[in-house]
């Protein structure tokens, strides 16, 4: 059977739900911890290799790019602590139905929001 519907590939126009929001951010933060990771290995490897290495990871550290650098993986690491637990819900099924999964989206994605402008003033 020959389907005649048309189809939109232009993602700007289409209207994305909460959930569906809610869960690519989650993965986009899983992928900024990731690349946090790798940043924070590397701080850690050269202020323990002597003390040169410590004044220029701290001297790095007090800058705006690194404390910019902080916050975004602070902020990855709150939001994909805060969908994990409701993705965890889910999978126990707990607000599963279509309400309850756009109300506690939207709940994720607000206080991820609270929790990166507490980050940003703490760092700053």
């Amino acid at each position: 059977m020959k389907k005649q519907r048309p189809v939109n590939l232009e993602l700007t126009t289409i209207s994305f739900p909460a959930a569906a929001i809610s869960s690519i951010l989650h993965r986009v933060s899983g992928v900024i911890m990731l690349v946090g990771v790798g940043f924070l290995i590397w701080a850690l490897a050269t202020a323990l290799q002597s003390a040169e290495g410590f004044a220029l990871v701290k001297g790095l550290l007090t800058g705006f790019i690194a404390k910019f650098i902080a916050w975004g993986i602070l902020t990855a690491l709150g939001y994909h602590l805060l969908a994990g637990v409701r993705h965890m819900f889910m999978d126990l099924g707990y607000f599963e139905e279509l309400v309850s999964g756009r109300v506690t989206a939207q709940v994720v994605i607000g206080v991820a929001v609270i929790w990166s402008i507490l980050v940003g003033v703490w760092l700053w």
